[in-house]
């Protein structure tokens, strides 16, 4: 009994056929490359989350602000706000309660340069006395993560 050579082409799963290999490649942009299709649910979702993490970021820094303590540094112009300092264990035991990604929201605030603070990432109880900098005037950070979210806003439906 021998097989059909072309019913047995088509058992082999995973088989290279020269029609395959004619298909046109996609040309991609560099600013298209890594992102969804324009108007695509991806695309919204993407929007969405981008102004979620805004949101928790300025909710962060205001925290930050209202239980942080002052910190002037000499020379450092007095209408631009002073520097706010608070303490990890501080921090995680007031914000824990509000959000649990704590921690991931300090390192994306980190990464916009809205506060600063020593190490990689913090650990509860081992990290507690680490302080956490707020690096710029809370009216600044307020003014520049609106702006983001204004960016991050999803296109309106026709």
């Amino acid at each position: 009994m021998q097989i059909n050579t072309s019913k047995r082409r088509q058992s082999i799963p995973f088989q290279v056929t020269k029609k395959w290999g004619k298909l046109p490649k996609p040309v991609i942009s560099k600013e298209e490359y890594g992102r969804p299709p324009k108007g695509s649910l991806s695309e919204t979702r993407g929007f969405k989350a981008n102004a979620l993490l805004c949101k928790e970021m300025l909710q962060l820094c205001e925290i930050i602000y209202e239980f942080g303590e002052p910190l002037f540094n000499s020379g450092e112009d007095l209408n631009d706000g002073p520097k706010v300092v608070i303490s990890f264990g501080e921090l995680f035991g007031i914000y824990a309660s509000i959000s649990n990604k704590v921690v991931g929201v300090l390192l994306r605030a980190r990464k916009h340069k809205l506060l600063e603070f020593e190490g990689e990432i913090l650990f509860q109880r081992r990290d507690d006395d680490v302080p956490i900098f707020l690096m710029k005037p809370i009216q600044e950070i307020r003014q520049m993560l609106k702006e983001k979210d204004e960016v991050f806003d999803p296109p309106e439906e026709p």
